[in-house]
């Protein structure tokens, strides 16, 4: 994670105007700073791309009004912007999207059913702040897949082991259930998902 401009701070509309096409990584915007996020490879890419695929089987089955895309950047603030390693959109609500058709960027928390970063080195990111910022924000589910078992022991215990981490917005706030091994993932969107954490992480 590498802070890429020197103007500080930048506003969201300014940063959609300087993303660059076609580029070998990701940008985020931080409370106005522009950070650089390496695309996903390897086994992250892997799972990431594996669970989209999960999802998208569970949506087609449960024949929810759900999708995937393939990019897009959701507007927390006037100063920060997040692109989620997955997202699952409702889209019978896209119609109130004002900037969806024309730049793929979200302003509204109910678009969001579903939000998922793949837990990499920069972990407090996912346990800490982006957290907070999806909760803030009101997006109803998050999960925080962690399956080297990077995060701190505060947040997987101890000793660490890889944790599938399913965060529910209750009255305003996450209430986290965490899942390991053998575990069935238990999602309140996807009721019907079936898969284990040794599932989801079977690629390695």
């Amino acid at each position: 994670m590498v802070a890429v401009l020197d103007k500080s701070p930048l506003s969201f509309d300014e940063f959609v105007d300087w993303y660059p096409e076609n580029s070998e990584y990701r940008y985020e915007l931080r409370r106005g700073v522009v950070v650089e996020m390496p695309k996903p490879k390897g086994k992250h890419s892997r799972l990431a791309g594996d669970l989209a695929f999960e999802l998208g089987a569970s949506i087609r089955h449960q024949s929810l009004p759900y999708f995937i895309p393939k990019e897009c950047v959701i507007k927390l603030s006037n100063e920060t912007g997040y692109e989620p390693d997955i997202i699952v959109l409702d889209e019978t609500t896209l119609g109130n999207e004002p900037r969806w058709e024309r730049e793929s960027v979200l302003t509204r928390s109910q678009s969001i059913r579903l939000a998922v970063e793949v837990v990499s080195t920069n972990w407090r990111d996912d346990y800490l702040v982006k957290l907070a910022d999806y909760e803030a924000f009101g997006i109803q589910e998050y999960w925080i897949v962690d399956y080297l078992g990077l995060g701190g022991r505060r947040y997987i215990g101890s000793p660490k082991q890889p944790t599938f981490t399913v965060c529910n917005l209750v009255d305003g706030e996450y209430e986290l259930q965490q899942f390991r091994g053998g575990d069935r993932i238990i999602s309140p969107l996807f009721s019907e998902l079936s898969l284990t954490v040794d599932q989801a992480f079977n690629f390695r």
